[in-house]
């Protein structure tokens, strides 16, 4: 497997794990100007709940939900990825800047710490797709390798396959 390239972390960011619970609303936070940065920030709900769904999830891991901090406490930038340790694979769930910590490299800093973790778990593959120009711009920079798969799904309605209800669909 070949070494994961260096992207330094931007000097006055720190790249570290998630702490506990009360950095959730500074997460959140994060997320929001991250993925609402348009939207008047009184939109806002200071909800961040939804943060303890994430971490609920069965391949969550403490270890790769990553966050660069700044001296005093604030979070610009995250990464949380899901590792399976007996498929050894990995998928990016969320990677994000806030807008006023954009261009300074930090996108690309985190994700190459998370794959750098990963490489040392054992990953041997790692699924990253947003459908999103910005997003897929960042996975596309960072992937050395870009394989692209298809995806098979089993749908469960009346027991039927997806060539069958999309021939249905279609006809």
């Amino acid at each position: 497997m070949n070494p994961i390239p260096q992207a330094p972390c931007p000097t006055g960011y720190e790249i570290r794990s998630l702490g506990d619970e009360r950095e959730h609303p500074a997460r959140s936070w994060c997320s929001w100007r991250a993925f609402h940065n348009d939207e008047p920030v009184s939109q806002y709900d200071g909800d961040f709940s939804w943060y303890r769904n994430l971490q609920s999830a069965p391949l969550y891991r403490r270890d790769l939900d990553l966050v660069a901090a700044t001296p005093n406490g604030d979070i610009a930038a995250f990464c949380v990825i899901y590792y399976d340790d007996t498929t050894r694979s990995a998928v990016t769930v969320q990677v994000g800047v806030a807008a006023e910590h954009w261009r300074r490299g930090l996108g690309k800093a985190i994700l190459y710490e998370g794959m750098r973790r990963l490489q040392r778990l054992g990953c041997t593959r790692v699924f990253a797709t947003a459908n999103d120009i910005p997003a897929d711009a960042l996975y596309y920079s960072v992937m050395t390798e870009m394989k692209v798969s298809d995806t098979w799904v089993k749908l469960f309605e009346k027991n039927i396959s997806l060539q069958e209800k999309v021939s249905d669909d279609v006809g």
